[in-house]
């Protein structure tokens, strides 16, 4: 998903681009009765391991959608390893699953089916990945097309999506966070904690999040320094809407 900006990211920065424990090209670790396995604080966990075993013991961190998840939590357990940390098209668990009504439900009605017990979403996904996949995706674009997305980058999806360990992997994700991220959230708000590390936030303009309470000042509730903004775009930014999030992206972090 970070092909349409990563080469320009890179003429800057020294990018690693992994894919979260579940997903791609990524292991499908064991889950357990909590979904601690797939929680975002043991991705976060994950995240920080590499960078340490590649010699980065601080760094900026930016993620899309589950990816963001992952680097917000890591904005709360482990501040002393960020510089900084972007966020794109996303609010926080516990605010999404709090004010969930009718119309959210049926916009996001994926949050709950993925979180039921295994093997109810794995097998009805199982009868059909790749229907499922180009149906989700075109759906969260912005021109309800497959139009964005570079058909090498489908194949890559389709690829690692049609094998069921995946499938179960992206399911446990969204087990994650029905339970142990959104008990997380809710434990940082009661203790008064906020996230203190400098923060990017942007958003489709079309997006599910931009259609609510503005995102910014759903993150000053949870940040002490945020910035950012809309982008004129679905769901997905970086394939939608290259240019404006590349723009955004190194002010941020230049």
């Amino acid at each position: 998903m970070w092909a349409p900006i990563a080469g320009r990211l890179a003429e800057r920065f020294s990018l690693v681009v992994p894919d979260l424990r579940g997903y791609g090209r990524s292991s499908v670790p064991k889950n357990d009765p909590d979904n601690r396995a797939y929680s975002k604080r043991q991705m976060g966990r994950d995240m920080a391991a590499v960078m340490t075993l590649l010699g980065h013991e601080r760094f900026a961190v930016a993620g899309h959608d589950r990816g963001a998840r992952v680097a917000y939590r890591m904005g709360f357990d482990m501040p002393e390893r960020l510089t900084k940390l972007a966020v794109l098209d996303i609010v926080p668990v516990a605010e999404v699953w709090e004010a969930m009504d009718a119309a959210e439900a049926m916009a996001i009605y994926h949050w709950p089916f993925l979180a039921q017990p295994h093997p109810l979403p794995e097998t009805l996904i199982g009868a059909d990945p790749a229907y499922y996949l180009r149906h989700t995706l075109a759906s969260w674009a912005g021109s309800r097309s497959l139009n964005a997305f570079a058909p090498e980058a489908l194949a890559e999806y389709a690829e690692h999506f049609s094998k069921p360990e995946h499938v179960h992997g992206a399911c446990n994700d969204y087990r994650a966070g029905a339970t142990i991220d959104w008990r997380l959230d809710r434990e940082d708000r009661k203790a008064g904690r906020k996230i203190a590390v400098p923060m990017l936030a942007l958003w489709g303009a079309g997006g599910i999040p931009g259609k609510g309470e503005n995102p910014l000042e759903i993150w000053r509730r949870w940040a002490d320094e945020v910035s950012g903004g809309p982008i004129e775009a679905g769901h997905f930014l970086v394939e939608e809407a290259p240019d404006a999030t590349l723009a955004a992206m190194l002010a941020f972090f230049g």
